[in-house]
């Protein structure tokens, strides 16, 4: 075999449910760039028409933009352990520094420099230093329709509201892209969206979003393409959009996108050649919202799927307040905000903190007196950043302290404490429950609204002490879904730990949902958990310190898909059989047969997809990057 064709063997290998269905149809794959042609087929959905392919099909594409942040200095680690020596596509790369910006510690603020230094050194022209803004903020400079984007952080999605495909990956497969240019895609199936009416006074994205999450829950898009239709569309700017588009992370889907239409257009400046999918394209899924019936909703602790009325929690009583992030730092957010807290005070040691999301924001935001506004209300206006966001620094709550948040998660710890609580909303109803402190509708009216949907909501499970979930060398997390990045491995250590050294990540492991797992880990284990393993952040640390620590197969009932091809990346097989999970208690032995398919819990068995040869080597080499050097 060429090394073009190993090279695309190992890029497949980097999700195992992919993979299964890759294997069936390899000799095609061989045969064609795309497996499954789309000539005969008109009812082409967006996601279908890009990849030029069906549903489920495996393709390879180069993609137009490849993003990194402060991640950039662990995936350069990456990329030499990799044999990486030239880039092969330089101008494609989009580097920003924004997560812990400024740097916090001097080791953050070497990596920055590291990061400074590989840009001069491949002469990267798409970079933005410390100050310049958000990754996702920054990206709309460069998304355009028709393009494929890919990205080290889960909200890549965002850029989707510019009519591109775009979804986040990890950091291993980012380094493979450096050295290589392609990789490959499952093309997913699609929910349509169908939007009518406009959102009422008072009604934000925001809501919409939440909404919509509270609708399908958080998994309930999973590894899926969203695609937004109808006449309420053309009511939603661009920042509405990519509010839409940023929170379909939240949902499991790979990514979200609206068409090329006239509200783009007006945006760019110019006409457009976008792409779109036929009237009569097959989807999964089908939704049809009237934005007249949508009203001011927040996602409540610790999830952000559980939503409810601004009216079912309204005087909860809160201490801080956030406007800002990818989400909701635009200049359209601000505006909003300031038009609450014009003239207005917040109360006595309460903390608001407001974050434009870029430097162009910012000084536009000071133009508009906006900036003024936020001051004189007693708020903190900071650089744009992430940190408060994932905990990080500026703004890290104290215990027992309630935070409302126009940010996208609220796990349990997101924001650096875990003994707080994280409320999710528009920056309408940040401001105003800011002013009054405690949770408030920002339409100034007293309502009886309920959430309508009864979707299925994510509960926090913690392990508490004296809670033994260890025995016969199997950790019993069956009862636990939506484990999350951050209750694997907290968010505020995700830069000041490579992702490259499983050596210092171990400590850190499961701290703060079972503390006891780092110290009693040991190799040949096995991990039993619920559905939507490793949801959250595209993070590559707890993948890569549950490989390092030996875990022999993690098996579940479903996993999220970053995570899942983060996984396979670092030599973690991930076996999907919720029947093995459901049938599973506590004390049976667990055996794993990856040559035969099958799962053994006691005297029961329950079969999988075998394992091909050339993936099990993969995991005999402890990961992608080993097996790529010995290759």
């Amino acid at each position: 075999m060429n090394s073009y064709g190993l090279n695309k063997i190992i890029f497949i290998y980097q999700n195992l449910r992919e993979v299964h269905e890759f294997f069936i149809n390899l000799e095609t794959v061989f045969k064609h760039r795309f497996p499954i042609k789309l000539t005969d087929m008109n009812e082409k959905t967006f996601a279908e028409k890009i990849f030029g392919a069906k549903r489920g099909s495996i393709v390879f594409a180069k993609p137009n933009l490849i993003l990194s942040h402060d991640n950039t200095s662990s995936i350069y680690s990456t990329f030499k352990k990799m044999g990486g020596v030239s880039l092969s596509n330089p101008d494609a790369l989009l580097i920003t520094l924004d997560h812990n910006a400024p740097p916090t510690n001097s080791k953050l603020a070497n990596d920055y420099q590291t990061i400074r230094d590989f840009v001069e050194k491949f002469k990267i022209s798409k970079f933005h230093d410390v100050g310049d803004g958000i990754c996702h903020q920054l990206m709309s400079h460069y998304a355009k329709p028709k393009m494929i984007i890919v990205g080290s952080d889960s909200h890549t999605s965002t850029a989707g509201a510019f009519n591109a495909f775009a979804a986040g990956i990890d950091r291993t497969e980012t380094a493979g892209l450096w050295k290589q240019g392609e990789t490959w895609f499952r093309v997913p199936e699609s929910i349509k969206i169908t939007l009518t009416g406009k959102l009422s006074q008072g009604v934000y994205a925001k809501d919409l979003a939440l909404w919509i999450i509270g609708m399908i829950g958080s998994s309930g898009a999973d590894y899926m393409s969203i695609e937004y239709h109808g006449n309420g569309v053309k009511t939603l700017t661009i920042s509405d959009r990519m509010v839409l588009s940023n929170l379909a992370s939240e949902m499991g889907a790979k990514n979200a996108v609206f068409p090329a239409d006239e509200v783009l257009e007006a945006h760019l400046g110019k006409k457009l050649d976008g792409l779109w999918a036929d009237d009569d394209a097959i989807y999964l899924k089908e939704i049809n919202i009237d934005l007249n019936e949508v009203f001011p909703v927040v996602a409540a602790p610790h999830h952000v799927d559980n939503v409810k009325a601004v009216a079912e929690v309204a005087g909860v009583k809160i201490q801080q307040a956030l406007i800002g992030t990818c989400t909701n730092g635009r200049l359209q957010d601000l505006r909003e905000a300031a038009a609450v807290l014009k003239g207005n005070k917040i109360p006595k040691y309460m903390q608001l903190q407001i974050i434009p999301a870029s430097k162009d924001i910012y000084m536009q935001a000071m133009k508009e007196g906006l900036i003024e506004i936020f001051m004189n209300a007693g708020a903190n206006v900071l650089a744009a950043s992430c940190g408060p966001c994932l905990g990080t620094g500026q703004g890290i709550p104290a215990d027992g302290v309630n935070v409302i948040s126009t940010a996208n998660r609220n796990f349990k710890g997101r924001m650096g404490n875990s003994a707080s609580n994280v409320y999710l909303a528009s920056p309408s109803t940040v401001a105003i429950s800011a002013l009054k402190g405690m949770i408030a509708d920002p339409r100034a009216i007293k309502t009886d609204d309920k959430f309508p949907y009864h979707a299925p909501q994510s509960a926090t499970v913690d392990i508490k002490e004296g809670d033994d979930r260890y025995l016969n060398q199997v950790w019993n997390y069956a009862d636990v879904d939506n484990l999350n990045t951050d209750q694997m491995f907290s968010g505020k250590l995700t830069y000041e730990v490579q992702s490259s050294e499983p050596e210092k990540i171990m400590p850190h492991l499961f701290k703060g949902f079972d503390n006891s797992f780092a110290e009693r880990v040991k190799p040949g284990d096995i991990l039993v958990a619920g559905s939507n393993f490793g949801c959250g952040s595209s993070r590559e640390h707890p993948s890569v310190g549950l490989s390092y620590a030996g875990i022999k197969a993690v098996i579940c009932k479903s996993v999220n898909r970053i995570f899942y091809r983060s996984a396979v990346n670092q030599g973690l097989p991930i076996i999907l059989v919720p029947e093995a999970v459901d049938a599973f208690k506590k004390g049976e032995q667990v055996a794993v047969d990856f040559e035969k398919g099958v799962v053994a819990i006691g005297e029961k068995k329950f079969s999988f997809s075998p394992l091909p040869v050339k993936l099990m080597e993969i995991f005999q080499a402890k990961g992608l990057v080993n097996y790529v050097k010995n290759k």
